[in-house]
């Protein structure tokens, strides 16, 4: 059955919403806000209006055009979320050219691939970088341009590269230069974007997006989430990453929003504060340390205010179960939980930054439903919501009166879905990308004959064209007896019984039972040392600990008790090691890199296996 899209609502005015290219939008936008502030950095003393962001674009675009940048060239970026990326990009995007970005952390093989991929000739980075970029192998690099050039030693791939520092390339203009003929002639079916997928395994494929694909992404995010006309957003997100340029980047753009801008990620919440942003996104990882956090946080209350909130949080989250549910709610929780809302969580939403948020959204990875409701309670309309790099970073979402709670929502408005026949998600509408860079065999296998593209996800359509999704097609469990489980449903449950769990990978395809990897979230553990008097909050010096050990064997059986006999953790092992971001074992969005963990691992999980005690 395929599930055509939704009929739209009236879209709110916007300055930009009517172009059909970015740079269109763009310069729509900055001629009706000039004087209202378009790009601040936290935790700094700077900021642009959108006057002042355009005179930079211009500057910019001139100063590559100068460097021999123009239509249908690409242009590596290498800045973390900071001003400068967004008038870098945007100034690649007028001179017809396509601006891709490089996650920060990448090593000099992986920007090698990149740029043989890409073929760009320049290169704008943070002088932070010039070390990895002296140790990349990149003969069609020409030109670096840099930010805070000071002491910059000259960069050599395969070839030389002039270092130019970003301030001086503002002073160059070809005498030729038509600044505005030149963003005009940009069309709707030009690349807007390369996103390379960080992906779980295998090399990244270069993403495709065109403009005209990502102004139907916005046109859609406003039917169906109308723009406020005084909206703010952040910019934390690795910028190689759809989800930043979607949720910031090219939301400003259309609508004129400030934009905060957040060097160092782990400082997010303290920009939200300051910022009060209307839209925000947070991968599931962002909201297990918040939730966390809010319940260390609560705990430390005296006893008074501390018993109120329990009771507080305790109605609040029933209420929430008994909505989800579809029940009617009794009138006296009803009003117990409205007094808990004016008297402790409005406060807390407003402390928090969050007090006028419209669109609050997880995604990249399932939440657990521990913690999705737990926001939901505190009066947070966090929604799930399901995108890819190949389709702009949308697909499906909750409506505004309408979250529903392991579901990832209805497709936007213009998206079809239906399931192929083993259960495969499928999608078409215009957001879907124009292909794989230089991979038409890759293309092929994603995008069939009919426009419909393969998402590689398993799920499940209702009636009423609600998709929940059930796993990766190519991660689910199949043990011994051929039972089909899936991981991630698994590993919800585990993190979502005990903060001490940050990270946990299961293992059972192919095998008798499932077995579990477990890592300790870091705050937790210093948590848990403070409580114990204990000096050393390393996972190394914890996982010994009977105290410990025993609070997660606890939140092991809890979770076992909300799944079937067949999908419960039989054993399970804690782990010295903390799992970072673009690692072996995590992405740099922090999904889990499977493979990457049983490689590491193969021992200690035959070890699991093959042990008959602990």
């Amino acid at each position: 059955m395929t599930h055509a899209p939704q009929a739209p609502s009236a879209p709110v005015a916007a300055p930009g919403i009517s172009a059909t290219t970015l740079v269109g939008a763009f310069q729509a936008t900055a001629a009706s806000r000039p004087d209202s502030t378009a790009l601040s950095a936290f935790g700094e003393e700077r900021s642009l209006t959108w006057s002042e962001y355009r005179t930079a674009v211009e500057e910019v675009a001139a100063g590559l055009a100068d460097l021999g940048v123009g239509h249908g060239d690409t242009v590596a970026i290498m800045l973390p979320n900071s001003p400068e990326f967004h008038v870098v990009d945007m100034a690649v995007l007028h001179l017809g050219a396509t601006p891709f970005s490089i996650y920060l952390t990448s090593a000099p093989d992986q920007i090698s691939y990149l740029f043989d991929n890409a073929g760009n000739s320049v290169v704008v980075a943070d002088s932070a970088f010039l070390d990895v970029l002296q140790r990349t192998a990149a003969p069609t690099v020409r030109h670096l341009v840099v930010t805070n050039p000071a002491g910059a030693p000259t960069v050599h791939g395969n070839g030389p590269a002039t270092i130019t520092p970003l301030d001086e390339l503002r002073g160059r203009r070809p005498a030729d230069f038509d600044f505005e003929k030149t963003w005009r002639s940009v069309r709707a079916d030009d690349l807007a974007t390369l996103i390379y997928t960080s992906g779980t395994t295998g090399d990244p494929k270069g993403v495709e997006l065109t403009h005209a694909n990502l102004m139907f992404v916005m046109y859609t995010c406003n039917l169906r989430f109308p723009f406020d006309v005084d909206g703010a957003a952040i910019s934390y997100l690795p910028t190689a990453h759809a989800a930043d340029r979607v949720f910031s980047h090219y939301l400003a753009t259309v609508t004129g929003w400030p934009i905060t801008t957040v060097r160092d990620a782990t400082a997010v919440f303290g920009a939200v504060a300051e910022a009060h942003p209307t839209w925000f996104l947070g991968v599931p990882r962002i909201w297990e340390k918040l939730r966390a956090g809010l319940l260390a946080r609560f705990s430390a209350l005296p006893d008074g205010p501390r018993d109120a909130t329990s009771a507080a949080l305790e109605a609040a989250i029933r209420l929430v179960q008994i909505e989800q549910r579809r029940e009617p709610v009794p009138a006296d929780l009803q009003d117990a939980v409205s007094v808990a809302d004016e008297r402790i969580f409005a406060d807390l939403r407003a402390q928090l930054g969050l007090d006028r948020v419209a669109l609050l959204m997880t995604g990249a990875a399932p939440i657990a439903p521990a913690v999705h409701e737990f926001f939901l309670a505190l009066g947070l309309p966090l929604q799930e919501g399901f995108g890819m790099s190949e389709t702009g970073a949308l697909g499906f979402t909750n409506v505004p009166d309408d979250i529903r709670v392991g579901k990832v929502g209805l497709a936007q408005p213009g998206t079809e879905a239906k399931l192929a026949d083993d259960g495969e998600l499928l999608l078409r509408g215009p957001h879907v990308m124009r292909g794989y860079r230089k991979a038409p065999e890759k293309t092929a296998e994603a995008i069939d004959e009919f426009g419909w593209l393969h998402t590689g996800d398993i799920a499940r359509i209702d009636d009423d064209g609600w998709v929940t999704i059930v796993d990766r097609k190519k991660e689910l469990i199949i043990n011994a007896a051929g039972k089909n489980m899936s991981p991630v449903n698994i590993e919800g449950k585990l993190k979502s019984a005990s903060p001490l769990i940050g990270q946990a990978c299961v293992i059972g395809d192919r095998r008798p039972y499932n077995v579990a990897l477990i890592v300790l979230d870091p705050d937790a553990a210093r948590t848990f040392a403070a409580a114990h008097g204990l000096s050393d909050a390393s996972p190394a010096a914890l996982i010994d600990n009977a105290a410990l050990q025993a609070e997660v064997d606890q939140a092991v059986a809890r979770a076992n008790e909300q799944l079937s006999r067949v999908e419960q953790i039989k054993r399970h092992r804690l782990l010295a090691d903390e799992w970072l971001p673009d690692s072996d074992e995590l992405t740099p969005t922090m999904k889990l890199k499977r493979r990457g963990v049983t490689t590491k691992y193969a021992e200690i999980i035959e070890d699991i296996y093959s042990s008959t005690a602990r």
